[in-house]
């Protein structure tokens, strides 16, 4: 028998390998893109970037070192250089379909940092697994802009799993609505009518803003956001905005509130400040033809009627005044139950008479209007 060369003996000391095949090697050297190992065969192996993970940003030199050993899949025997392509990402989403497969069964919650935000939903990956999320199920409210996810670490549980396709679906929807209905009944088993509540303000619209409260959002109506007139509650408030309100009212799921604090009710002592006779300052806050509506301050509005501003005859109250203006009149009648002032410029100007001319005069000359008629008139 003839004697083998060398390079024949060492030839037939290495395994062969075949591709498919799941063989153990040794890191001999690691770039940023690519990790060599020796397999026991006589070409060294190639595991890239691209096959180790499906994370785009990962540097190799910080996942391995020379003189670890992993498990690799071979993709190829020969790449038409002489090397050896393997994967280890392959073999990993294997073995990670499985560890899907029983979260699936089980549903299980995983956790996984958002690798990807799409057109249309999110993109995970669990065990080099690739999931997706679609937009659908990202919440249980519709969000156009998914940016904000971008790298978070969120929960979810897997809501269909076929490998054949290789197809992974996640739902984070459902552990958002569960979430949600567990805080809103700790909510309500704890909050009442009169309490006062830390909340932000989550969305701001023409008539009101809907406040968060942790659980649960309440509804704080324009006519409840000071004592005083509210323009928009776009100009008062903001979303983000944290404050402290009153609930005012719970019906159901239902909660509305107020920032109309006892304590700083204007009308508590409106009683000795506008007594009748008392001469008080206040701005002109809007008018009709019939009259204006004076601020003595924030929440209190006295009605200036248009026989009363001047001892001369007035077609218009905006005639003579502008809304803004400054004026100084007396009160000639105070209603603390319905909340009605009236006031007059005349009563100022005119000169002493008697109590019998007074009163006649009073009679004739100061009109009794229904502020929160027109109010409401007004605002429809």
């Amino acid at each position: 028998m003839s004697e083998l060369t060398f390079e024949q003996m060492l030839e037939e000391s290495l395994k062969t390998i075949h591709a498919g095949e799941v063989v153990e090697g040794t890191v001999i050297d690691v770039k940023p893109d690519m990790i060599i190992l020796n397999i026991g065969y006589k070409s060294d192996g190639i595991l890239s970037k691209n096959e180790y993970t499906n994370d785009t940003n990962v540097d190799l030199t910080t996942v391995a070192k020379v003189g670890d050993t992993m498990e690799v899949k071979v993709l190829k025997v020969n790449d038409g250089e002489g090397q050896v392509l393997l994967t280890y990402k392959r073999l990993a989403a294997d073995r990670g379909s499985k560890r899907i497969e029983e979260a699936f069964n089980n549903k299980e919650v995983l956790t996984a940092t958002v690798s990807q935000v799409l057109d249309g939903g999110l993109s995970v990956i669990v065990e080099e697994v690739r999931i997706f999320i679609p937009a659908s199920l990202v919440s249980d409210t519709y969000e156009k802009d998914l940016s904000k996810y971008a790298g978070q670490e969120i929960e979810f549980v897997i809501s269909e799993y076929n490998p054949k396709r290789r197809r992974y679906i996640g739902d984070r929807r459902q552990l958002v609505s569960a979430k949600k209905a567990e805080m809103q009944k700790e909510l309500f088993a704890k909050i009442k009518e009169g309490d006062i509540v830390e909340g932000t303000v989550k969305n701001v619209t023409d008539f009101g803003a809907f406040i968060d409260l942790g659980g649960a959002d309440g509804l704080l109506h324009i006519s409840e956001m000071s004592w005083g007139r509210v323009e928009h509650p776009k100009k008062v408030f903001k979303v983000g905005d944290k404050l402290n309100v009153l609930i005012k009212e719970i019906n159901g799921s239902k909660i509305a509130l107020s920032l109309k604090f006892d304590d700083a009710n204007p009308w508590k002592d409106a009683a000795s400040k506008y007594a009748v006779g008392n001469v008080v300052t206040g701005k002109v806050a809007r008018m009709t033809d019939f009259g204006a509506f004076v601020e003595l301050e924030a929440g209190v509005d006295a009605l200036l009627h248009v026989s009363q501003i001047s001892k001369e005859h007035v077609e218009k109250p905006s005639d003579v005044l502008n809304v803004g203006d400054e004026v100084t009149a007396k009160v000639v009648d105070f209603n603390e139950e319905d909340r009605k002032i009236s006031l007059s410029i005349k009563a100022t100007l005119a000169p002493e008479v008697s109590e019998e001319v007074a009163e006649e005069e009073s009679d004739a000359d100061v009109v009794s209007v229904d502020i929160d008629a027109v109010i409401a008139a007004e605002e429809e």
